[in-house]
């Protein structure tokens, strides 16, 4: 597998985001390993929060959120998926399944970070991804928070919204990072913010994955990771764990998925699920301290016996 990483240079002087990155190293299910950089912040022993990121975004995204998290004594660790942010590069659209970006961050996260008792945090792809690893390894994981994303299976349309940015990611001559994560906030965010979404791609060769996860998303009963996302909604509907939705009021692509969550999770019964106001689909740079105070006091509540 042929693998892009970006020059470190690319990093210097992110806004509000000082944080050294640590790096693990996973298969990459082809023969040969992948770097996988993680902001791993906070007492080791405390009780680790997991925050994952989506499309196209990379951990830069939490930046507003690790602050608040770590005043609260947790350890907050935030991986860049690979194929963003400081991770490797697969450098073909081929080499991204949604199954591999599964087993990648279970590999980080739980074999070479060795996590157990993580509280998940999941936006976008986090949450396909984070709830696909709740679902696999439930006794690793001791609360979620799902905010702005879903676990589709493909039984259900897609908006069209969806489906037309489906074609975007695939077809469109310019890619820009930058502005799609602007595009996807209330707030408008200073150049600089914008240029630090872009720093993880020097080139349009960097840009396979972010170009390719949308495709990903199944949309069909019959796509490749269908029966996985069925077979992971089965076990949500056994998790009696503290299950918190998030989710915020101005987001076209995930609005209405909360309660759904809330209907099929038992773990979600008689939790303080809460709806933020002012935040795009973006919620982290819109509202990411009050959606991290909600993590926060979640941990809080809810001590693990």
């Amino acid at each position: 597998m042929e693998t892009l990483r970006t020059p470190e240079e690319r990093f210097a002087g992110l806004p509000d985001f000082p944080y050294p990155p640590r790096y693990v190293e996973v298969a990459d299910g082809d023969g040969g390993a992948l770097r996988v950089a993680c902001i791993d912040e906070g007492p080791q022993d405390a009780e680790p929060v997991l925050l994952l990121h989506g499309e196209p975004s990379w951990s830069f995204l939490y930046r507003r959120m690790i602050p608040v998290l770590l005043d609260a004594g947790l350890r907050v660790v935030v991986p860049d998926l690979v194929g963003f942010g400081r991770s490797d590069k697969p450098a073909q659209a081929s080499d991204y399944s949604y199954a591999r970006h599964v087993e990648w961050m279970r590999a980080a996260v739980l074999d070479e970070l060795g996590l157990a008792g993580i509280t998940l945090v999941g936006q976008d792809w986090g949450g396909l991804i984070g709830l696909r690893l709740v679902a696999e390894q439930p006794d690793r994981f001791a609360r979620v928070v799902v905010a702005n994303t879903g676990l589709p299976t493909g039984d259900t349309p897609m908006s069209d919204a969806f489906l037309a940015w489906q074609r975007f990611a695939q077809s469109a001559p310019r890619f820009e990072v930058g502005r799609i994560i602007s595009n996807g906030t209330v707030s408008e965010l200073p150049a600089e913010v914008v240029a630090a979404y872009d720093a993880p791609f020097p080139d349009d060769a960097y840009k396979a994955g972010a170009r390719a996860f949308p495709a990903l998303v199944p949309t069909r009963p019959d796509d490749p990771a269908s029966a996985a996302n069925r077979a992971a909604w089965e076990a949500l509907g056994g998790w009696r764990k503290p299950f918190l939705t998030a989710f915020s009021d101005g987001d076209p692509i995930t609005g209405g998925g909360d309660r759904i969550f809330q209907k099929l999770v038992p773990g979600a019964q008689g939790m303080p699920h809460t709806t933020l106001a002012g935040g795009g689909h973006f919620l982290q740079e819109d509202v990411g301290p009050e959606l991290a105070r909600a993590v926060a006091d979640l941990v809080a509540a809810t001590p693990v016996r």
